[in-house]
């Protein structure tokens, strides 16, 4: 049998000087407001395994040793266990756990079966011994036998709970390890516990020392990114709509089954939005709202359990064979998944919020505290990780290491990740950079040139290969969009294409040349840095903010439904709602607003760049004019199946063949920014581009090595206008898509009934080298031989 890791340790595991470890430790009632519903543990539950006893030595002192303790009436040996890895690790003859925790004065590990967590019972405490199962700042234990497979583990830290010094050690707390691979709690989503308890204790699960699931072979795709087309999903409203007609609606296996839909439409990459534990009755005690994005993590670890179709059963290993499934099988059809990940706040909130985990292990190295214990806000949620603490950044790189080796994810949306520019609390160049820096008056929060976690990520070896996407702003008013740390491997969210776009398509003067910038990839952004086309992921619609069909049918939000009086959301959403606000509107103006969101479908794929839009937009999801549906568990956010087949021939269609058109160009995914010698841009005439401040007229063409090349047009006026085409002698320009056109002649396909007679009646100005456009009109026409 193989030596035990934890009888490697140079220190006795038996002998013990007297008084370092108190055996009862006193309750200090919770912070103000934390916590609020969860029950206290019921002390008299926890068994103790460490008995101390008094021997006479030869030379007459008394010493104080150990005997050997158990823990689970016996069933398993309580050794020193190692510091190294942090979290539980299964090994050969039991499980050891570490936790880092710099300020408590004592710790215990608590056990719990599943039947006595529901109970807010410990199955078993087992004291940690400050010499024997703490080195440095890091407390630790190796527990031996085989009865821990079922169970569930949490910490119950002592210390000083201070809130004004940012500490709040409470031993009537127990709490999550931050390296848990699996959260239990509720087990059903959106269902309160026993006695309406949206806050019931949480328990980590204790990994087994073996895998139970089987990748069946599955390798990274590896796309280069300037060939994605993301698709930003959630996963809940992926298919919990009756019409999904899934099993197990509002699963990961849920959306396993509908992974043929993002087939055809031509996605190769799905942003999952948040799927770490989170809890949606985060304010569900107070209010009817729900936390259905789930922008408020518990675990960073842990795939939601309650997104799966087991739940809690297994101790949460259900839920992460159930991703690894939903990832496995996406790759099977040639799909890759991204992670959006929130390294910048926590479900913790501020002083008020409940001690869940990092608040109650270390809450001065997780977050972001002033002087008096003050937490910063740079999130707008109440309180600001850490990111560039030694310890912080370094459990972010574990974190994003476990996600990509063990659960194959192809690389991270980082949620405001600005945050994570920010100097650390208590910014010391000398425990950063390992020396002074002359003249440093960093503070808390202040923006870093260099930031250490971003410097950490972009070089390191396991993360080299995967996607990085930093959504670069923050609700401190950071903004750095074309400007984030980057190590020519982050990619960023372009927001300023997003506002570019949007005032040119609705045809506001002065942004004819700003556009041509975003249908180049943002060079002025991007370029001089050394990035590429590819490093900006062009949008118009995003989870928050208007849908595209909402873009264009309001003007104002209306967020009242969310329960803060309209005041929250985006007030300047640079939308136009085509002449008469809301859904109800005339015929003109409905033809309108089909126009409209066809020429956004054409500028996201015509553009240099990475394209990414929102799930539901391809068949014109409506959420009403709510630009902030954050909080609500309904249709409003939930893909509508049925809406999708009922548009199946009209904008879906569309969509369909417009991302087909972008991936047999060559020319529109390249390498690096387009030059002269393949791109020219045209206004009315050929050769001659209007880049005034009245222009709402820009055209290109491209020589391209498939198609030859093509013609692409924008006439974001109110009027119509007859372009000129460029002359090319011995070839003849063909249409394939006319957004000023109905259903299904919008896009010519070569299968198309009566597809020649319709080119036919456009021959006359073809055989002139022009093309008549109806205002608000996009055209996309390619070279053929004039045979």
């Amino acid at each position: 049998m193989a030596q035990l890791p934890c009888v490697s340790s140079p220190r006795p595991l038996l002998a013990m000087p007297a008084g370092r470890w108190r055996a009862g430790v006193r309750a200090r009632p919770n912070a103000a407001g934390a916590g609020a519903g969860r029950g206290r543990l019921r002390a008299t539950a926890a068994r103790p395994v460490a008995t101390a006893v008094q021997a006479e030595q030869d030379d007459g002192e008394e010493e104080v040793v150990v005997e050997e303790r158990y823990a689970l009436g016996g069933a398993c040996r309580v050794l020193a266990g190692m510091p190294a890895p942090l979290g539980a690790t299964a090994l050969h003859g039991g499980v050891n756990f570490a936790v880092y925790s710099s300020g408590a004065s004592a710790a215990s590990l608590c056990l719990f079966t599943p039947d006595d967590l529901k109970a807010d019972t410990v199955t078993e405490e087992v004291p940690l011994d400050p010499l024997l199962n703490c080195t440095g700042n890091v407390w630790h234990v190796f527990i031996h036998g085989d009865q821990l497979h079922d169970m569930l583990y949490g910490y119950r830290f002592d210390g000083v709970f201070a809130p004004e010094r940012g500490q709040y050690y409470d031993v009537s707390n127990v709490v999550v390890d931050p390296y848990a691979k699996a959260v239990v709690s509720r087990g059903e989503y959106g269902v309160p516990a026993p006695g309406d308890n949206c806050w019931p204790q949480m328990a980590g699960m204790i990994p087994l020392p073996y895998s139970t699931f089987n990748w069946q072979g599955d390798l990274p795709l590896g796309y280069h990114q300037k060939d994605l087309v993301i698709y930003e999903m959630h996963l809940r409203g992926f298919t919990k709509h009756d019409s999904s007609n899934t099993k197990h609606p509002g699963t990961y296996i849920g959306a396993v089954s509908k992974f043929d839909h993002l087939k055809e439409l031509g996605v190769n990459c799905i942003e999952l939005m948040p799927c770490h534990e989170f809890n949606e009755l985060e304010y569900f005690s107070s209010s009817f709202k729900m936390n259905f994005w789930g922008y408020s993590t518990i675990n960073f670890f842990s795939p939601i359990a309650r997104y799966s179709s087991s739940g809690i059963r297994e101790s949460g290993r259900g839920a992460i064979n159930e991703f690894k499934t939903f990832v496995r099988e996406a790759h099977k059809r040639g799909i890759e998944v991204i992670m959006d990940v929130v390294f910048n706040h926590t479900a913790e909130g501020n002083e008020k919020g409940p001690i869940l985990s990092f608040r109650g292990i270390d809450n001065s190295t997780y977050y972001m505290l002033a002087p008096k214990g003050e937490f910063y806000n740079y999130s707008g949620c109440g309180n600001t990780f850490n990111c560039n603490h030694p310890v912080v950044r370094e459990f972010i790189v574990d974190c994003l290491r476990y996600w990509v080796t063990e659960m194959h994810v192809d690389g991270f949306r980082f949620d405001l990740a600005s945050i994570m520019t920010r100097g650390c609390s208590l910014w010391d160049p000398v425990n950063v950079y390992g020396s002074p820096m002359e003249g440093d008056m960093i503070t808390t929060g202040t923006p870093l040139v260099a930031p250490p976690l971003v410097d950490m990520i972009s070089n390191d070896p396991i993360l080299g290969d995967v996607k990085l996407i930093a959504e670069a702003w923050d609700a401190g008013g950071l903004y750095q969009v074309g400007q984030f740390p980057h190590w020519n491997v982050w990619s960023e969210w372009n927001g300023k294409y997003r506002d570019t776009v949007r005032q040119f398509i609705k045809g506001t003067d002065g942004f004819a040349g700003a556009f041509a910038e975003c249908l180049c990839g943002s060079p002025q952004l991007y370029q001089e840095g050394g990035r590429k086309p590819w490093h900006s992921v062009n949008f118009v619609c995003a989870h928050d903010g208007f849908t595209l069909a909402d873009l264009v049918t309001y003007n104002n939000k209306y967020n009242l439904s969310n329960g803060e009086d309209n005041r929250d959301g985006e007030n300047h959403n640079l939308s136009w709602n085509c002449g008469e606000e809301g859904e109800f509107a005339s015929l003109s103006v409905r033809r309108l607003r089909k126009r409209q969101m066809r020429n956004f479908f054409v500028c996201l794929m015509v553009s240099q760049g990475v394209p990414m839009f929102y799930m539901g937009d391809e068949y014109g999801h409506t959420k009403g004019g709510n630009n902030n549906t954050y909080c609500h568990d309904h249709y409003v956010n939930y893909f509508r199946w049925d809406k999708k087949e009922e548009q199946s021939s009209d904008l879906y269609r569309f969509c369909r063949l417009m991302t087909k058109f972008r991936k047999e160009c060559e020319s529109l995914g390249l390498e690096d920014f387009p030059t002269s010698e393949r791109l020219q841009w045209h206004g009315h005439q050929p050769g001659k581009p209007d880049w005034s401040e009245a222009s709402r007229f820009v055209a290109f063409t491209m020589k391209d090595e498939t198609k030859g090349e093509i013609y692409v047009a924008f006439n974001t006026s109110h009027l119509p206008v007859v372009v000129g085409l460029p002359e090319r002698p011995g070839f003849r320009w063909e249409p394939v898509v006319d957004t000023g056109k109905e259903a299904p002649y919008d896009f010519l396909t070569d299968g198309l009934p009566d597809r020649a007679v319709t080119v036919y009646q456009f021959s006359h100005f073809l055989n002139s080298n022009l093309y008549p456009m109806l205002s608000y009109s996009s055209i996309i026409l390619v070279l053929r031989p004039d045979v």
